[in-house]
């Protein structure tokens, strides 16, 4: 029996780890990459797995029949290929992540399904569970990065013909990779924690989830997976303050983590949109609302959601404060780099 998975975005940090499991569970591998600027000078051959077939190529700007090419002769597809939230891009942000997440994801699936393949994994947000569970927020219409993820959904069910398709929606992602370092460092770290004796930060809770079982998702959805399934993935549930004490203990750093009221919150995310308007750009979240309506309360993905579809996707649990440690030690791999 054929077992051959073509991963789109095998080099970067989701793809790298599946790709790895996918060997180990003896699937033929290939990976799709885009030469990004953590690839440039680097030696591919030094930490990427020699059985992993990897061809560069820019699957936002690529033609769909080049992409037929490139996926003939391969039985499943996974799709790691970004943005997140965490990506400011500028202005209109809509725009820039419907392109990338939505008419470019469904170009490749519609390659994918003329190339043969017969099941595909997109990587997705747990924002699009949220915004079914709580359709009172209409998170969809408050936010440019929620509702492409959204859409990126529907629009894969939507044309799919001879094909089966799996969405899987992630939290917070913790874990390190040799050749990346982790975004955590440059989009929120450095900003809020790093050399700050005080960190001030909202008071609510989030799900994570360790990168090797993001991995073991990924393979669990091709296996196990129901066609046209949206799958909320986790690991535990934790508070911010958690994660930030976690953070930085994980260096030996003894932080006083303060959780002011949300209007004081609400204030400090006007001063970074006012920031980013300035700068002619614009993020795929609303960060005024973010903080009102999202981060001020514990938004979790529900233990018995988490328990149901790991046991349906077989995806082992746990390690997220060792997956936190590992993320700190790539982030700042030297001592007194992080105060």
């Amino acid at each position: 029996m054929s077992k051959k998975i073509m991963i789109i975005g095998g080099t970067g940090f989701l793809g790298y780890y599946t790709g790895k499991l996918a060997l180990e569970r003896g699937y033929e591998v290939g990976s799709i990459s885009i030469l990004d600027d953590d690839l440039v000078n680097k030696d591919l051959d030094s930490w990427f797995p020699k059985e992993i077939n990897n061809t560069i190529c820019d699957v936002f700007a690529a033609k769909e029949d080049e992409l037929v090419e490139l996926l003939k002769g391969y039985d499943y597809l996974i799709y790691s290929v970004g943005p997140d939230d965490r990506y400011t891009p500028k202005a209109p942000a809509y725009e820039f992540f419907h392109y990338r997440l939505v008419d470019s994801v469904a170009k490749c699936f519609r390659a994918a399904q003329r190339a043969g393949i017969k099941k595909g994994v997109v990587f997705n947000s747990y924002f699009a569970f949220f915004d079914r569970r709580y359709p009172e927020m209409e998170l969809a219409k408050k936010h440019p990065y929620i509702r492409c993820r959204v859409e990126q959904a529907k629009i894969l069910n939507e044309q799919k013909k001879n094909m089966e398709v799996v969405v899987l929606e992630f939290p917070y992602i913790f874990g390190s990779m040799e050749a990346r370092v982790p975004i955590w460092r440059d989009v929120f770290l450095d900003r809020f924690v790093n050399n700050h004796k005080r960190v001030f930060f909202s008071k609510g809770g989030t799900t994570m989830i360790a990168v090797e079982h993001i991995a073991e998702a990924a393979l669990g959805a091709l296996e196990y997976g129901k066609d046209g399934e949206r799958y909320p993935v986790g690991d535990e549930n934790h508070s911010f303050k958690w994660m930030l004490e976690t953070m930085s203990e994980a260096k030996g750093v003894k932080k006083k983590v303060h959780l002011p009221p949300t209007w004081m919150c609400v204030i400090g995310a006007k001063f970074i949109e006012n920031g980013f308007r300035k700068e002619g750009r614009e993020g795929g979240l609303d960060y005024v609302l973010v903080m009102k309506e999202i981060m001020s309360k514990d938004m979790v993905i529900e233990p018995e959601v988490l328990d149901k579809v790991c046991a349906e996707l077989h995806i082992s649990r746990g390690g997220v404060e060792q997956a936190i440690k590992k993320t700190m030690d790539r982030c700042y791999p030297n001592q007194g780099d992080f105060k």
